[in-house]
């Protein structure tokens, strides 16, 4: 009885905070790291965001600016000035919780969604930094093991595994084509992603779909979620067929490569 009780319990969806404001974020990987290593039960301040409207044009939807200040960060070379680029159109969306006993909670709907950006003064720093994990991302640590069994027992194929065909024979059978394994390609982290394709627009503008799975050695849906948030689409012209990065992305990497 008791365990039907706690069941049930579990299942219902608390709604006490359905109607609450909630602001969603995509910051930085080395942002959400950085807050991932603080204690959950810590009441250290995260950040501060500062809100500022130019009192000239309070109509004037542009003259509201978003920015935020970290309040203290362990990660060297991180920047501490942010600024949160407000998204006008996006899908309504609510935000759950789960607790560790399995119980589901709303915790409110979204009303404003944001884009975490280091602010301009601190361009150069977070761009070193992009550019250093990304080439330690790229380093492949290669790994040597040491078989026990000198006798090759292990190397030897199982009975079953290999048709062989004896060498004196006069009718040889043409072996059926097989058709080759699909490769499995794991995924990357996100923002080592998006650093990877950086480098890749800087060595030409325009790329495909399939040159950029070749390139990345990443999943081709997967890519394209990246590549919908960072590029346009060629539909006709004479790049047509291929990817572009969008004008406030190509910029910054036009300043990247000038460097």
């Amino acid at each position: 009885m008791e365990d039907d009780q706690k069941n049930q319990n579990n299942t219902n969806l608390e709604t006490t905070r359905a109607d609450r404001s909630v602001w969603l974020m995509k910051c930085p990987v080395i942002v959400a790291k950085s807050w991932n290593n603080i204690p959950p039960d810590s009441q250290q301040n995260l950040a501060k965001v500062v809100v500022s409207l130019d009192p000239l044009r309070p109509e004037d939807p542009s003259s509201l600016q978003f920015s935020m200040e970290m309040a203290g960060s362990e990660t060297v070379n991180m920047p501490k000035s942010y600024a949160l680029n407000m998204f006008k159109d996006f899908v309504p969306m609510g935000i759950f919780s789960e607790s560790s006993q399995g119980r589901v909670a709303t915790e409110g709907k979204v009303e404003h969604k944001f884009d975490m950006q280091p602010n301009n003064k601190n361009m150069e720093e977070y761009r070193r930094m992009c550019r250093e994990r990304t080439n330690k991302s790229m380093i492949k640590n290669r790994q040597i093991q040491v078989i026990d069994n000198d006798r090759g027992l292990h190397m030897r194929p199982m009975p079953g595994m290999v048709g062989l065909i004896a060498s004196n024979s006069k009718e040889k059978k043409k072996a059926a084509p097989v058709k080759g394994p699909e490769v499995k390609r794991t995924r990357r982290d996100r923002g080592e992603l998006e650093d990877i394709m950086f480098k890749l627009f800087e060595r030409q503008p325009n790329w495909a779909l399939k040159q950029l799975v070749i390139e990345t050695d990443q999943p081709a849906q997967f890519l394209k979620e990246i590549l919908n948030e960072l590029c346009v689409y060629n539909k006709r012209g004479t790049n047509q067929g291929t990817y572009e990065l969008k004008p406030e992305y190509k910029k910054s990497v036009e300043e990247t490569g000038a460097e």
